[in-house]
């Protein structure tokens, strides 16, 4: 079943709500334009239930069905936007400074709100649909925080599915796979202390740069020669500050970077692998070490049978040749994944064509995707209440 005609009439006003969205970019928990803006036009729509607040900042608006009660299902989108300048020029750019949607949160809210109008005006179904909007998915845990706060016992979500855009990936496609499809996600801080001195008689003292830089160049070894090459990890260094002049041998130095992996297993070698380096090299330099490791955002994992049947639906809309039901997996995370780890479901990607990439300045939403990503959610739904 090809896209829904009344999706492609919505598009104009969905895109509409899309671009507001867009001048408007909030960050973070602190999305509160946003959610109000989601929580006016659920109540508009005539929602059976609206309620703002969960996980901080979040809303769920609750539609029910016309056949009668049954299993609620849960669908889901993020509301903020990045701290980035963006330089697109186009006449709906971000107003606030320093703001934008550089990632389609903006598409995700609007689509889903589309489908939520396109599901109150049938309800086509027996049961509920549960409609998330979801702070902080950029670093912030929004995620956990409405999962912590009860969000599916709360609404009696049983099984629950999300989405996301995907630049290079022509519009009208979609992609997914069983098993995990992004990555668990880690931070660390290493902090090397040495001895300060004069930069014209080093030996009097102990370079925390040198030090510095032979962990830099270690770190490269877990993925190279630790990690079994079948597997996937990244360890990527992305800060190192030192020193202030030139002619003086700095105390301390400081990285920093991130960890990604697709099993908790691998998430566990390369922090063992982190410390160990640092402790080696910063005793053979005559320096100290601090490692600072925090875990993040666990792996985003699609049950088999939730991806199959999302996979199925996606076809449906699109046409089983525009949909890649193995697609490689993403080394970026995602907090989705701890609405996933609370119930079962599946995490899919919807085509942006050959726009900017995510978390770039001149990366902007396609709003020619809106009607697939509002047929593939309304089917979804519809379908995931009547199995």
């Amino acid at each position: 079943m090809p896209v829904l005609n009344r999706a492609a009439e919505m598009q104009p006003d969905v895109a509409k709500w899309r671009q507001t969205l867009h001048s408007r970019p909030e960050l973070g928990y602190d999305v509160f334009e946003t959610a109000a803006f989601v929580k006016a036009q659920l109540d508009s729509f005539g929602c059976d239930e609206v309620v703002a607040g969960i996980g901080r900042t979040g809303v769920v608006g609750v539609i029910r069905g016309s056949r009668g009660t049954g299993r609620t299902v849960g669908l889901r989108a993020d509301m903020d936007a990045l701290p980035l300048t963006e330089i697109t020029g186009k006449p709906y750019a971000s107003t606030n400074s320093g703001k934008m949607h550089a990632c389609g949160h903006d598409g995700h809210t609007a689509m889903l709100l589309g489908a939520a109008k396109y599901l109150a005006e049938t309800r086509n179904f027996a049961g509920s649909v549960a409609v998330i909007f979801q702070p902080a998915e950029e670093g912030g845990a929004g995620g956990r925080a409405m999962v912590r706060d009860g969000m599916m016992d709360r609404f009696s979500i049983e099984k629950v599915f999300g989405m996301h855009n995907l630049p290079g990936l022509p519009v009208g496609k979609f992609a997914i796979r069983p098993g995990s499809i992004m990555a668990a996600t880690a931070e660390f801080t290493i902090d090397v202390r040495g001895k300060g001195g004069h930069a014209a008689m080093p030996n009097t003292a102990v370079d925390p740069i040198v030090t510095a830089s032979n962990i830099v160049m270690s770190l490269q070894t877990i993925v190279s020669r630790t990690a079994d090459p079948i597997e996937s990890l990244v360890v990527s260094v992305t800060k190192f500050h030192a020193g202030d002049a030139y002619n003086i041998i700095p105390e301390t130095a400081q990285i920093a970077g991130t960890v990604r992996t697709l099993k908790k297993e691998m998430a566990a070698i390369a922090e063992a692998r982190i410390r160990a380096i640092c402790d080696g090299l910063a005793a053979a330099h005559g320096a100290s070490v601090e490692v600072r490791y925090q875990a993040n955002y666990p792996v985003t994992f699609n049950d088999p049978d939730e991806a199959a049947f999302a996979a199925d639906v996606a076809k449906e809309v699109a046409g089983p040749a525009n949909v890649d039901a193995a697609t490689p997996p993403v080394m970026g995370g995602e907090d989705f994944s701890y609405m996933l780890e609370a119930r079962p479901g599946a995490f899919i990607f919807i085509g942006n064509g050959a726009s900017a990439n995510l978390h770039h300045p001149a990366y902007d939403f396609n709003d020619e995707a809106i009607p697939h990503g509002i047929s593939y959610w309304v089917r979804l739904a519809e379908q995931a209440l009547a199995r």
